[in-house]
């Protein structure tokens, strides 16, 4: 599976493929195409999904694994992103690439609900002619997203070369993702409940292991959902940090790179993260055990409390090894500095 040069898209079916050329090829593009099942099956209807050389133009067709298609992209549907100078928290940047961290509340990229305020509107006017073009246009080449209201460290490249030595890191799982987040409750190997739940296991150094797939909720398509048949492999790996006896600071690392991956991952757990309206249910922190103020900062964090801390990827370019580190912003920064002395004073 890869993006070719003349803006085409290889994508070999993996194992147990659903049952339909438009659901398994939904499942197989890789995220950042951003192909919807419903552009997808147009694309097959207009004869841009090809085997071996040859159109396949029904949706319904049968799939086989390892059978390879080739998608010809059509050019992206006309949006009007303008250079918009937003100020940039820049980590690190050169010819090729630039690493920032990115604010509570930037969207990545534009789209119908958010045509501008960007990182891609703020990234346009930051970098003006030094990008070098994606695909033959000026603009940055995104290569993975963090959520709106998620924080911290995110690459985007200035160049082809870069865009494609990128996009194969990300592809092959060699990137490292670190995040932060204070979730409800206390990961624990002894906890029978959780040792029962599928797909989790533990590894040594009190490391919890979750291995999934991960799909669209059946009826709240912005949502993803748990499953063990179909979907996307997706494993989230995480250790506690800090232990606050009803919330804990936790360390995750992703293996796979899937949409709300550890928010999803952590709530399939019982562990939500604090602040997460979408996953994390209506578990609150006891006052009982934290005090008052404790409960009360974490009941009204207005936002999940994951920070992507940790971001590390060879140079496509250079071949230098490149790692950065970013400390959590203030409202997360906040936020532990009262668990923490709700836990001293119980």
């Amino acid at each position: 599976m890869g993006i070719l040069p003349a803006g085409q898209l290889r994508v070999t079916i993996g194992e147990d493929p659903p049952d339909r050329l438009d659901k398994a090829l939904q499942r197989e593009v890789p995220e950042e195409a951003a192909l919807s099942r419903s552009r997808l099956a147009r694309m097959i209807a207009a004869g841009d999904v090809m085997r071996d050389g040859i159109p396949v133009t029904s949706a319904k067709a049968p799939v086989a694994e390892g059978e390879v298609y080739v998608l010809t992209l059509a050019p992206p549907e006309a949006v009007d992103t303008v250079a918009e100078a937003i100020p940039l928290t820049v980590v690190h940047e050169d010819d090729d690439l630039i690493v920032v961290d990115k604010p509570v509340g930037m969207v990545v990229h534009p789209a119908p609900g958010s045509p501008s305020g960007t990182l891609v509107n703020a990234l346009l006017a930051h970098c003006g002619a030094t990008l070098s073009g994606i695909g033959g246009e000026r603009r940055p080449g995104i290569v993975h997203r963090i959520d709106k209201d998620t924080s911290g460290l995110l690459v985007v490249a200035k160049s082809d070369r870069a865009h494609h030595g990128l996009a194969a890191q990300f592809e092959a799982h060699t990137v490292t993702r670190r995040y932060l987040a204070l979730i409800h409750g206390v990961p624990d190997a002894a906890d029978p409940r959780l040792r029962g739940l599928q797909g989790i296991s533990f590894e040594p150094g009190r490391i919890v292991r979750i291995a999934t797939h991960l799909d669209r909720h059946r009826t709240d398509r912005q949502r993803q959902a748990v499953t063990f048949h179909g979907g996307r492999h997706a494993v989230t790996r995480a250790r506690v940090i800090e232990d606050f006896g009803v919330a804990a600071l936790v360390e995750c690392w992703l293996e796979t790179g899937r949409t709300h991956q550890i928010r999803v991952h952590m709530a399939y757990a019982g562990h939500g993260l604090l602040g997460d309206q979408t996953y994390g249910g209506k578990r609150k922190v006891a006052a009982k055990a934290l005090g008052a103020a404790a409960a009360e900062a974490a009941a009204t964090f207005p936002r999940q409390a994951l920070h992507a801390a940790t971001l590390g990827f060879v140079h496509p370019v250079t071949g230098e090894d490149l790692a950065f580190e970013s400390a959590p912003p203030a409202d997360m920064a906040a936020l532990l500095e009262t668990l923490r002395a709700g836990a001293e004073q119980g």
